[in-house]
């Protein structure tokens, strides 16, 4: 789960790494260099915060507005990286989902501190809250990439579609197999079908489930067009076979009965995915 923090605690945070296994099958896919830190994914790796924020009633556009108007200019001052803001698409959910980016672990708690010290944020945050608090709840586990996962990529990445957020939680002891899978079958047969693999995730050690949790994110055309590949995907012989052989090499089924999550997301307006 998300970890869940008051209003007082959810802008400060805290430690190190997780990894994955290779289980065996067609050629390994390779990974793009990080261009944050210039090595590959698992070598100094850069951490990435994902925050979520359940916004009050009725002040969505206030919460928005801050971040147009103060937030994302502050976090570029303070050394911060903003990959991506979204919504969920069902309206319902008012839930604001971003993603942040640093060179490490250290350099989020100096910058992070120097933001929230910032004169200019802390008017910011004064004024937009003249009439009440803005978020309700906020989460924000640290992750870094996946040795499989592309590095993530700016600009209109889903060109008018959408992105789909996916949890994915392995009994104790099977994440290494569930990664095996998805280095050696899963991306490459999800991009066959039409799936565009965008950013995967591990949490970092000290994160709460990290030795259970994959995090990974894909982008669509349509939600439409997400049914039609996944049902494509599932109905693949190779899929087929690659599911078969993966789980019995690890004893069993590599997610929980229920772990696997999904929620489509919007790019907001001031996203640099959008």
């Amino acid at each position: 789960m998300l970890r869940t923090m008051n209003r007082r605690q959810f802008l400060v945070s805290s430690s190190t790494a997780a990894g994955a296994l290779a289980l065996g099958g067609c050629a390994s896919y390779q990974p793009s260099r990080d261009p944050l830190v210039g090595g590959g994914a698992s070598s100094n790796p850069a951490v990435y915060e994902m925050r979520v924020y359940s916004i009050a009633p009725g002040k969505a556009e206030a919460l928005h507005n801050r971040f147009r108007n103060h937030t994302l200019r502050l976090f570029v001052r303070h050394g911060i990286e903003s990959v991506g803001y979204w919504m969920p698409t069902d309206t319902a959910d008012q839930r604001l989902h971003f993603l942040l980016r640093y060179p490490s672990r250290e350099e989020r708690e100096a910058r992070w501190k120097a933001f929230i010290s910032d004169p200019e944020w802390k008017a910011a945050q004064k004024a937009s809250e003249a009439n009440g608090g803005l978020v309700t709840k906020a989460e924000n586990p640290f992750f870094i990439r996946t040795d499989y996962s592309p590095a993530h990529r700016k600009g209109n990445i889903s060109k008018g579609g959408v992105f789909e957020l996916r949890t994915y939680t392995t009994p104790p002891g099977r994440l290494a197999n569930l990664d095996a899978r998805f280095r050696d079958h899963t991306i490459k047969l999800l991009a066959k079908h039409g799936v565009s693999n965008w950013l995967y995730l591990h949490r970092m050690a000290d994160q709460p489930e990290a030795d259970v949790n994959l995090t990974y994110f894909v982008t669509h055309a349509s939600e439409a067009a997400a049914k039609a590949s996944f049902s494509a995907f599932g109905a693949d012989p190779a899929w087929k076979a690659a599911r078969e052989a993966s789980e019995k090499a690890a004893g069993g089924s590599l997610t929980v009965n229920g772990g696997v999550k999904s929620v489509f997301l919007a790019a907001t307006d001031y996203s640099p995915t959008r």
